[in-house]
């Protein structure tokens, strides 16, 4: 970590703290991946508000509130320029950044953020190559804003539509897996401790316990983490669930649960009785949302409402 002092400072400015404070003064900052990036760590608020107090330290330039009063602890939010003050204000920015830091420090300062859905939501991120990645609810991806051709999965399901360029193979990190795509569309599956690959078009290389394979249109992998296990897959069930189809291979009912919390944005929970009970078989999204108790026919087991969500649970 890059730590910037002065007087008054409660504390080191990172980096990543910098960077956003840079990205928001921008009047077409992405707020929503911002408030992401805050809620993923609550030290996140107090290093962007020394962050922001840095950078009106080294340009004179952006005025900053004072700290409210009261313990409401939001962070302080760099005010965007007027668009006609972009071009000189990054600027200036960029001349005090290197030489406070440094050229060498603030070219490889961490430019990495986080892209998160919250459960029930779908999300589409068109990268700056060309490639694009759609979340499902309840899922997180890192991005590597020097590094477009790059991700890794933290969780979730996610459909990569990779444009291929062989020179600069596009590299994906899911779990213990690495991907690397030879021109292709395919979908990454997390939850229960494994991670499943499944290829609708062209094909991915895939890395994991000491073993490489090659998965073409309708070829699936997963991994526990110990071994990997090749499958088949219909293609048109592949990424299905963007239209409420959720298809599963030797799931157990606590994987079912769980992938069903993220899609619906309902919590749903496998009691210990059942949870361990596997699923092969596709569920359709759109009934459940008007009567979530249809699970019980369906998975064979009793539903019942619990709290604020539904557990599923052994027959009486």
């Amino acid at each position: 970590m890059t730590a910037f002092g002065g007087e008054g400072d409660t504390g080191p400015v990172d980096g990543e703290a910098l960077d956003w404070a840079l990205r928001m003064t921008d009047p077409e900052a992405d707020w929503e991946a911002f408030t992401a990036w805050l809620e993923g760590d609550p030290a996140r608020a107090g290093r962007y508000d020394r962050a922001v107090v840095e950078l009106e330290r080294m340009t004179r330039a952006i005025p900053v509130a004072a700290p409210p009063a009261s313990e409401d602890r939001r962070p302080l939010a760099a005010p965007p320029p007027p668009r006609s003050r972009r071009g000189w204000m990054s600027a200036a920015i960029a001349a005090a950044l290197v030489g406070s830091v440094g050229l060498g420090v603030w070219s490889q300062r961490d430019q990495s953020y986080t892209v998160a859905t919250r459960p029930g939501e779908q999300r589409t991120v068109e990268l700056a190559d060309g490639s694009s990645i759609t979340l499902a609810g309840g899922s997180r991806v890192r991005l590597d804003g020097a590094d477009p051709r790059s991700a890794a999965v933290e969780a979730g399901d996610m459909l990569f539509t990779v444009r291929h360029d062989a020179a600069m193979p596009f590299r994906v990190r899911a779990g213990d897996l690495t991907l690397v795509d030879l021109g292709t569309v395919f979908d990454v599956r997390t939850g229960g401790g494994r991670t499943r690959v499944a290829v609708s078009e062209g094909a991915v290389m895939v890395g994991g316990g000491g073993r490489s394979l090659r998965l073409d249109p309708g070829q699936a992998v997963v991994s526990d983490g110990r071994a990997l296990r090749r499958e088949r897959q219909d293609v048109a069930e592949i990424g299905g669930w963007r239209e409420g189809l959720l298809t599963f291979s030797d799931a157990t009912l606590d994987e079912v649960a769980a992938a069903l919390s993220r899609h619906l944005g309902v919590a749903v929970a496998a009691a210990p009785a059942v949870g361990t009970r596997p699923f092969n078989g596709s569920i359709e999204l759109a009934p459940l949302r008007r009567d979530p108790r249809l699970l019980g026919e369906l998975l064979g087991v009793e539903i019942r409402r619990d709290g604020g969500g539904w557990t599923l649970d052994a027959p009486r």
